[in-house]
C-alpha cells in the first residue's frame, strides 16, 4: 500500500486579550492555567499532561474518547522569550497513526494595557488529510477558550 500524499496548510490566528502581556504569556507557561483551556474538545478525557515550558523544553498532552480515538501532542520549544515570543514544533498522532508535524510560533504585543496575541502555524498532514481549516477551527476554539480564562 502506498503511503498518503503529504498535504501542507497554513494559517494566522489574531487575538486581542484585555489581559497585560505578562498575564497572557503565564496563561501559556503555568501548567494549571494552561490546563484549563488548551484542552480536547467535549467528550474528551485527559490520560497524560506534561509541560516544561521553557527554550529546550517539551510538552505531552495524551487524551481520548470514550468511543472514538487517541490524541497524543507532542511539542518542543525552541525558543521561550517572555511576554515576547513562543517557537515550538509539535506532531499529533490519533489512535496511534502519525497524522501531522507542525511549526508554530506565538507572538505577544502588548496593545494599550491589553495584548495583541499573532498564532502563525505550518503544517504538514502525513496521512492524506486535506483539511487544514479543522486546526485552524481547533487551534481558534483553544485561544477563545483562553479569553474566558483571562476574563
Amino acid at each position: 500500500m502506498a503511503n498518503p500524499t503529504i498535504n501542507h496548510g497554513s494559517f494566522t490566528i489574531e487575538r486581542n486579550y484585555d489581559a497585560a502581556p505578562a498575564r497572557v504569556f503565564r496563561a501559556w507557561a503555568d501548567p494549571e492555567t494552561k490546563a484549563r483551556w488548551f484542552i480536547g474538545p467535549e467528550g474528551w478525557q485527559q490520560v497524560e499532561r506534561k509541560l516544561d515550558f521553557r527554550t529546550g523544553g517539551s510538552e505531552i498532552l495524551h487524551g481520548k474518547f470514550a468511543h472514538g480515538p487517541e490524541t497524543r501532542y507532542v511539542a518542543h520549544y525552541y525558543e521561550v522569550i517572555a511576554e515576547e515570543r513562543v517557537v515550538l514544533a509539535y506532531d499529533m498522532h490519533l489512535s496511534g497513526k502519525f497524522h501531522s508535524v507542525s511549526l508554530a510560533t506565538v507572538e505577544f504585543f502588548r496593545q494599550g494595557s491589553g495584548t495583541k496575541l499573532v498564532f502563525t502555524e505550518q503544517v504538514a498532514f502525513l496521512d492524506g488529510t486535506k483539511d487544514a481549516g479543522s486546526r485552524e477551527r481547533g487551534t481558534a476554539q483553544h485561544l477563545d477558550r483562553l479569553a474566558m480564562i483571562l476574563g
